[in-house]
């Protein structure tokens, strides 16, 4: 039983105050749309569980995998599909596979924010630190100034989302509580980022990794291939969007790559369907939500 005065601090107010997600129409031609995105963790997935596995060197070699063999046959995927995508980096792994994260930034596709460690936000956690490391590591490794930021192991805190809007960030994409882009509504009632929110159903770690230790094991590709078919073809019909969250250290496995071709070779066959990366999404967002007079609501 939990302490009753802790459950008594619970505040009766909904986690998320923003405004319900405004149904902007999506570019030209399309009624739906896809955020095509990855997170690149590397070894910094298992060293931010835990600061002991980095002399693990089994345990690491999971992420390890990412820029070895994952990396570039997704880069060579989605060449040969024509599809551009955001990669969220965490700053760890940009100073220890430099040369990976250049040829994303090579290959035209967006490099995202994804903390230094790859720590998860714990309430009350200081986030300044994470957050500029990450920001110095992809500015010095790659001259990049990310517009996009995913919380690692997507948790966040009313901290992380100040820290943001204050930092200049267009968009997050994090939260699961959404099937279109919203804007986020600080504590203190000022406007947030905007919020590319995350389809859960997508997170390829939760179909696709089993390491040494799980007690599960991988999803076959029918059963994985029929969630993503489904959530796709309902969320057309609903004219909303979905959002990925793909990891090399997965979907750059060879089984999980087949995988990954043939579903999106289906969602590239469906006309209504606008995949995009998330600073493309972000601002025709911004775009809709100035025209409408939004923005400070």
């Amino acid at each position: 039983m939990q302490d009753s005065k802790a459950l008594n601090s619970i505040p009766l107010v909904p986690a998320n105050s923003a405004a319900p997600a405004p149904e902007f129409p999506w570019p030209k031609s399309y009624t739906s749309a896809m955020f095509l995105a990855f997170d690149v963790d590397a070894e910094s997935a298992w060293t931010g569980k835990d600061a002991a596995h980095a002399q693990r060197l089994v345990t690491l070699s999971y992420g390890g995998y990412e820029a070895r063999v994952g990396v570039p046959k997704l880069l060579q995927l989605l060449d040969q599909l024509d599809l551009k995508a955001t990669f969220f980096v965490t700053g760890w792994t940009v100073d220890a596979h430099p040369a990976m994260a250049e040829s994303i930034l090579k290959a035209g596709h967006e490099i995202g924010h994804h903390g230094y460690h790859h720590l998860v936000v714990e309430p009350g956690d200081p986030v300044e630190e994470e957050l500029e490391r990450g920001l110095d590591a992809l500015k010095r490794r790659l001259g990049v100034v990310p517009k996009g930021y995913r919380a690692p192991v997507g948790e966040f805190s009313e901290a992380l989302r100040v820290a943001l809007a204050q930092r200049g960030f267009a968009y997050s994409s994090s939260f699961r509580d959404d099937v279109r882009p919203y804007r986020h509504r600080l504590a203190n009632g000022q406007p947030g980022t905007i919020e590319l929110p995350v389809t859960a159903s997508y997170d390829d770690w939760m179909h696709g990794l089993s390491n040494r230790f799980s007690p599960r094991s991988i999803f076959p590709k029918e059963h994985v291939l029929s969630i993503w078919k489904d959530e796709l073809d309902e969320i057309r019909d609903w004219g909303a969007m979905v959002t990925t969250v793909l990891h090399p250290q997965c979907s750059g496995r060879p089984m999980r790559l087949r995988l990954l071709r043939e579903f999106l070779t289906y969602a590239k066959s469906c006309p209504d369907l606008w995949i995009a990366n998330g600073a493309a999404i972000a601002a025709h967002y911004q775009m809709h939500e100035l025209d409408a007079g939004l923005r400070s609501a």
